[in-house]
């Protein structure tokens, strides 16, 4: 086109389009390219708004770029599920009918944050067998060659289904990957690292029946963060959550199974902190922690443990006899401190060692408020 018009331009007086015919035609071309260029560079408000939406990530008729969403929290559901479990019913809650003069303290619901969206608690219950890949006194898992164990877990699922319908299980391996041990070992420290190896064989179980693993801790003499920290490339992973045993805390520098150690809040809140920066870094789903208890003494100033939207805390009893003791250990050391979530462990031989002692049943352990969503199976 600007060829045509110099040619215009530059044509001999026999042309048909004179000099200043030419030079008008020349001045249009020129006005027209330049139009151009400036819409380039200055897009018109519908073109900018175009672009804009695509750039957030709307789509026009003509785009298939997809719109990402991130997942959101139901805080409905949750609300309403930890008044389920807080209640042990599955209605819904009826408008606050308490008098101005009840004295009563409402300890559950516990007051806690609420957790990031893929959180597992309380919308599935954790249903875990426990134990250690070296020996078979530890716990089913360890007792039982692979497919025995799994099939063994796979009936207990179906019991709790069939008990709670409204709350889908979530299936666990609950490794010991630090043990507690009666000699001091080469650091002195009675306690026992499970190499990669054996760790990893427990991913690999638990990857063949969509389980989460959860690692225990028992650090002996060891310092608990330390022990902790080890972890960290397992920890980092999704599917990987840690369970703490005071049990095995040993304080003042006496050895695993001459006295029950203990840990105080602020390890356990060191600990979860961690957790959550690994959350964070790593852009996981919140953690799960669990921290044993059947004492008084296994967990000090326990009301300052403080849940994070990163990790949600399970307080779990961890004792076995008689079920009127076990009833009661419950109620004085789990549920009178409201943390976040509670967890009941149930023994297949410690369970019945008492006379007329035996397992609780999955319809017996929901009868307890607040519910447990955390069950362990040694």
């Amino acid at each position: 086109m600007l060829q045509l018009g110099l040619y215009m331009a530059k044509g001999s007086k026999k042309h048909l389009l004179g000099p200043r015919l030419a030079g008008t035609a020349l001045l249009f071309v020129l006005l027209v390219i330049g139009y151009m260029y400036i819409g380039y560079l200055f897009p018109s408000r519908y073109d900018r708004a175009e672009a804009l939406a695509l750039t957030v990530g709307a789509t026009s008729s003509t785009s298939s770029i997809p719109v990402y969403t991130p997942p959101v929290l139901d805080k409905v559901a949750y609300d309403l599920k930890l008044w389920q479990i807080a209640n042990a019913t599955t209605s819904k809650p009826l408008m606050a009918t308490t008098s101005a003069t009840s004295t009563k303290k409402v300890l559950w619901p516990a007051k806690a944050t609420y957790p990031n969206a893929g959180a597992i608690l309380p919308f599935k219950r954790i249903v875990a067998y426990y134990g250690n890949l070296y020996s078979k006194r530890m716990g089913v898992l360890g007792e039982y060659p692979e497919a025995e164990m799994f099939r063994r877990l796979d009936i207990e699922i179906k019991k709790w289904e069939l008990a709670d319908p409204n709350t889908p299980v979530q299936p666990a391996l609950d490794y010991i990957a630090v043990t507690a041990q009666g000699s001091a070992g080469a650091d002195g420290n009675y306690r026992l690292r499970m190499p990669a190896k054996e760790i990893d064989k427990v991913l690999v179980m638990a990857k063949k029946k969509n389980a989460i693993v959860i690692l225990e801790v028992q650090p002996g003499l060891s310092n608990l963060q330390r022990e902790i920290k080890a972890l960290e490339p397992y920890l980092k992973l999704p599917q990987v959550h840690l369970a703490i045993d005071p049990e095995f805390c040993m304080k003042n520098g006496r050895k695993p199974g001459d006295y029950i150690g203990s840990v105080d809040a602020s390890e356990v809140n060191l600990a979860a902190n961690y957790l959550a920066e690994l959350v964070r870094a790593n852009n996981l789903p919140p953690k799960v922690l669990v921290v044993h208890r059947f004492t008084q003494n296994m967990v000090t100033n326990a009301m300052a443990v403080k849940p994070l939207p990163e990790v949600q805390i399970v307080m779990d009893m961890d004792g076995w006899g008689m079920q009127a003791r076990k009833l009661n250990t419950y109620r004085e050391y789990i549920h009178n401190y409201p943390v976040q979530f509670t967890g009941f462990k149930l023994f297949y031989k410690n369970d019945y060692k008492e006379e007329n002692s035996r397992i609780m049943t999955p319809k017996e352990v929901l009868k307890i408020k607040p519910q447990p969503v955390f069950i362990q199976y040694q």
